[in-house]
C-alpha cells in the first residue's frame, strides 16, 4: 500500500480532479496543486475518504512534507 504520494507518482497532474491510480481513486484539489507548484518534491499523506465503504479505494491528499535539504556542512 502506498502511504505517501509525490507529484511524480501522481503523474504530474495539472488539473484538479479524480484520477485512477494502481492503489485506487485519488481526488486532487486546486490547493494540493498549489503546493506541488511551489514545492514539486513535496509528498502528501494518502488519506482514505471517510465516506468510502470498506471495499472502496477512494483517497484524498492529507498533510504534506517537504524533503529535507542537505546541511551546508555536508559535502
Amino acid at each position: 500500500m502506498v502511504d505517501k504520494v509525490t507529484w511524480q507518482k501522481a503523474g504530474r497532474v495539472t488539473e484538479p480532479g479524480r484520477y485512477m491510480f494502481r492503489f485506487g481513486w485519488l481526488t486532487v484539489t486546486a490547493d494540493d496543486l498549489k503546493v506541488w507548484e511551489q514545492f514539486p518534491e513535496a509528498s502528501f499523506t494518502l488519506v482514505k475518504k471517510p465516506d468510502a465503504g470498506p471495499d472502496d479505494d477512494e483517497y484524498h491528499l492529507g498533510l504534506f512534507e517537504l524533503p529535507s535539504a542537505p546541511s551546508p556542512d555536508h559535502r
